[in-house]
């Protein structure tokens, strides 16, 4: 795969457009969405093929910075650049040729020149995958969590209620990443039982959704669950997580293959 985009000769600059992109992409031949030296991530593939359409380097910012091997299903990005005359949707159509087939532009509009995907944001929802039991998936095993020991999924969605609300959420931040406040509101924490396929033990899933998220929070907050799940705490104990304001309270970070971006929210534009 190849790595991020290089500079290209300047271009006449002409009059600003800006775009709102929704794209979705698997996440794990990637570095993450920010662009890293001699690594390949969604940010630098994305920018790539604007170069090759623009003849310009065109920043392009996610509404989050998603980590190595995480997926998205409906991430937003915001873009602006003076070199291009066609249609939103004919940009849709040019990004998609130029891109590899783990990432696709699903959708593309015109947007107010100071459309920003992060600062314009009002929430987000994630989905966290897990497979209790069963024997391993061989396609499915890169976008779950698989968890061998038993789980009590009705004491996971009872603590799983107890995140719903507006809350300080450090003990779910990760260390060495400060905000300058980690109060969250968050609107839903649902549990939901997948059908079973053949082998493959029980499915399930985790949604959250909030008005924004802390760095590696639904993560720790899945990791969190799953230690209710078998027993170790009551689902009464997230409070006390909660209250304790620190990241040594609250369970193992889960792994990143089973987290996709479900969802970002937006205002209508004026």
């Amino acid at each position: 795969m190849s790595v991020d985009a290089a500079p290209v000769d300047a271009v006449p600059v002409d009059t600003e457009r800006a775009f709102k992109l929704t794209l979705a992409y698997d996440g794990t031949d990637f570095s993450g969405w920010q662009i890293q030296p001699n690594k390949p991530t969604i940010q630098g593939m994305l920018e790539r093929a604007l170069v090759k359409l623009t003849r310009q380097r065109v920043h392009v910012t996610g509404s989050g910075r998603t980590d190595a091997g995480v997926h998205a299903l409906a991430q937003v990005a915001s873009l602006r650049t003076p070199n291009w005359r066609a249609s939103a949707a004919d940009l849709v159509n040019a990004m998609n040729v130029n891109l590899p087939p783990t990432i696709v532009v699903i959708d593309a509009v015109d947007a107010p020149h100071d459309f920003h995907a992060i600062r314009d944001a009002i929430g987000k929802r994630y989905r966290y995958q897990l497979q209790i039991g069963g024997l391993r998936d061989v396609i499915d095993y890169r976008y779950r969590w698989h968890v061998h020991h038993a789980i009590n999924i009705d004491a996971v969605s009872e603590a799983a209620k107890r995140f719903v609300g507006k809350h300080d959420f450090a003990s779910f931040q990760a260390i060495g990443s400060p905000r300058k406040s980690t109060v969250r509101n968050v609107t839903a924490c649902e549990v939901i039982r997948e059908p079973a396929v053949d082998h493959r033990g029980e499915l399930v899933s985790i949604e959250i959704e909030a008005d924004g998220f802390l760095y590696n929070m639904v993560r720790n907050i899945a990791g969190t669950l799953i230690e209710v799940g078998r027993g170790k705490y009551p689902p009464q104990h997230i409070d006390e997580v909660i209250a304790a304001k620190d990241r040594d309270a609250a369970g193992p970070t889960a792994p990143p293959q089973a987290l996709f971006l479900k969802r970002v929210d937006y205002r209508p534009f004026p």
